[in-house]
């Protein structure tokens, strides 16, 4: 018998691209507006919730899959800079988190972000830096990520999107 209410954390694929993106759009369309106004959301969304091919081809970017299918949770992590591209020896970055709205508060994005620790750790990462959105910061903080301070993101053409530097120590 299939679990509906079960999942399973696996590497993303090139393929889940277009269920990556509707997952990001759906989460981010109704989490975000409880911090975020309305104005920006309907400039930001367009550019914030495409997934990234260069995160589905990481191997480090992983998705929470039903025993039916459907996507309800996704994120991952890469040495490289989010911004720069730059790497940094033992230093990695948090990377496009979401959950499906229905699978909030069911740890989801906990699990996804424990699969991230263990893999960072195997490959030898020491710290993780992450740039949260405002709504998400506690669901971090609740994680042993510590707020290094307040920042702005590029999310299209003249568009900077409020976010939170942050940074966690992998022991």
């Amino acid at each position: 018998m299939i679990n509906p209410l079960s999942y399973q954390i696996r590497i993303a694929r090139l393929s889940d691209s277009d269920a990556v993106s509707a997952l990001l759009l759906r989460s981010y369309s109704i989490f975000l507006t409880a911090r975020y106004d309305g104005d920006l959301l309907r400039h930001a969304l367009p550019f914030i919730t495409k997934a990234k091919p260069t995160l589905l081809a990481s191997d480090t970017y992983y998705v929470a899959e039903t025993e039916l299918g459907s996507l309800v949770g996704c994120g991952g992590w890469t040495a490289a800079h989010p911004k720069s591209g730059e790497i940094i020896e033992r230093e990695a970055h948090i990377r496009h988190f979401a959950t499906h709205p229905e699978w909030g508060r069911r740890g989801v994005g906990t699990s996804l972000l424990a699969r991230c620790f263990m893999d960072a750790r195997q490959l030898g990462i020491g710290k993780l830096n992450c740039y949260s959105t405002l709504n998400a910061e506690e669901f971090y903080q609740a994680s042993g990520f510590q707020t290094i301070g307040p920042i702005d993101i590029p999310a299209g053409p003249s568009l900077m999107f409020p976010a939170v530097l942050m940074s966690r120590e992998l022991r």
